[in-house]
């Protein structure tokens, strides 16, 4: 090994933390240290919120921070919060949402809020024998017994919905769960939900030691592996869709509304039976989704393993949205697993959290469902728009002019050149290095 291992690390003061990574892993080089401290907030104790969000904090990470305007979303004009760093993510939402502005906008429907956890466990005894054991006795002492971890969550109008015994012995040898689906109401719910699971697990361990009908060797073979809530909440879902006639289709880009709609459709289709295609079509939704999860301090990696697993769920990965043409009527929509929350985590915490929440109007989670399937489908319908028109290059391109620019120490005066220059062409890296080549050599 070229570095040594360090013992106590989170023991260490950041100070020292930064001492010991610049000296085993940078050479010394005391610059690094400045790249580190221009990120601290000027607030010491804002500073330290931010410190004590995760672990072993030695900076803050920045992204963007941009706002896609003019949503439309059940009668509601919005300015949607969106973190992300990509090029032309925010540009293709605000986009899309104006292309439906005077349209009547996104609709939602809530579908169902129902979020799932289990108790996984082995048990060597009859799967019919444990049916009757849970039917009759167990599920009332698995509810009585959360009571209290409940209270609350009951007084909101939440709790838990119901509880299921899995039997799962074919797949594994004596493998059964305990499947329970909660209301979490305006919580993302993780912590209760789990909370919930580790009761459960106790209670069926105390059961089965105190159960008659089960002989020792049967109580003896009970192993409680997990309590675990499931991020793949496929009865957790919002529908965001948009319509119109299209004959209303109007593309700037020169072709028909018809053809508009046919290729538009099209893709959707080629993206429903190619999982190559609906990989990156519904990461391109996601783009969307995330940027506003991550402004209003939700979970992005729980909602990205929902959704794909979503796309999924029939055997065979395949798009998030779907189109129809019927009737001269244009109809595009997603239906979106996605378990959020506007209380808990850093909703109470972050300030920019804070203020994303804020400029939405406060919603509740249904309502921010809906937001994020409608960020998710506006950027679908931007990018499926520019690639069965003038492709995607020309515009995610265009975006990205000036992260390349910045690259080279681009100033100001050079900028405004390139934005002259590709006004009517294509950005490409090489044309951006060929040109600025000839511009300082002049």
């Amino acid at each position: 090994m070229q570095h040594q291992p360090v013992e106590g690390f989170s023991k260490l003061s950041k100070q020292r933390k930064i001492d010991w990574l610049i000296s085993e892993y940078l050479s010394n080089d005391r610059s690094y240290e400045q790249i580190l401290q221009q990120y601290w907030n000027n607030d010491d104790n804002l500073q330290k919120l931010h410190e004590e969000f995760s672990e072993n904090t030695i900076s803050n990470f920045y992204m963007p921070y941009g706002i896609a305007p003019n949503f439309l979303i059940d009668g509601k004009l919005l300015a949607l919060p969106m973190a992300v760093e990509e090029s032309s993510v925010v540009a293709a939402a605000s986009k899309a949402a104006k292309f439906w502005l005077d349209k009547g906008g996104f609709k939602t429907t809530i579908i169902n809020t129902e979020k799932l956890g289990h108790t996984h466990f082995v048990l060597n005894v009859e799967p019919h024998k444990l049916l009757h054991f849970f039917n009759f006795k167990l599920k009332k002492k698995l509810l009585e017994a959360t009571e209290d971890i409940t209270a609350n969550m009951r007084k909101r109008g939440g709790g838990i919905l119901d509880i299921k015994l899995i039997d799962k012995t074919s797949e594994l040898e004596n493998y059964f769960q305990l499947k329970a689906s909660f209301d979490t109401v305006d919580s993302m719910g993780a912590n209760f939900i789990n909370s919930c699971l580790e009761q459960f697990g106790k209670t069926l361990k105390e059961e089965v030691a105190n159960e008659a009908e089960f002989s020792q060797e049967e109580k003896d073979s009970l192993q409680i592996v997990m309590n675990i809530l499931s991020n793949y909440t496929p009865d957790c879902v919002v529908r965001a869709e948009v319509s119109c006639k299209i004959e209303d289709l109007k593309d700037d880009s020169g072709i028909s509304n018809e053809e508009f709609a046919w290729k538009f459709k099209r893709a959707v289709t080629i993206a429903e039976i190619e999982p190559y295609r609906a990989t990156t079509h519904n990461k391109g939704i996601m783009n969307g989704v995330d940027a506003v999860v991550i402004a209003t301090g939700n979970d992005f990696r729980a909602t990205e393993a929902c959704a794909h697993a979503y796309a999924a769920r029939n055997g065979k990965y395949s798009s998030l949205t779907h189109c129809t043409t019927d009737n001269g009527i244009f109809r595009f929509w997603i239906d979106l697993p996605i378990s959020v929350g506007v209380v808990g985590g850093l909703t109470n915490l972050h300030p920019l959290v804070k203020f994303s929440l804020a400029l939405l109007g406060k919603p509740t989670a249904q309502e921010l469902m809906s937001i994020l399937a409608v960020s998710g489908l506006a950027q679908n319908f931007g990018a499926l728009r520019s690639l069965v028109t003038t492709g995607i290059q020309k515009g995610h391109m265009k975006m990205h002019l000036f992260n390349i620019l910045n690259q080279f120490g681009a100033t100001e005066e050079e900028k405004q050149h390139f934005v002259t220059y590709f006004k009517d062409k294509t950005v490409s890296h090489h044309e951006v290095i060929s040109e600025l080549e000839k511009l300082r050599n002049k």
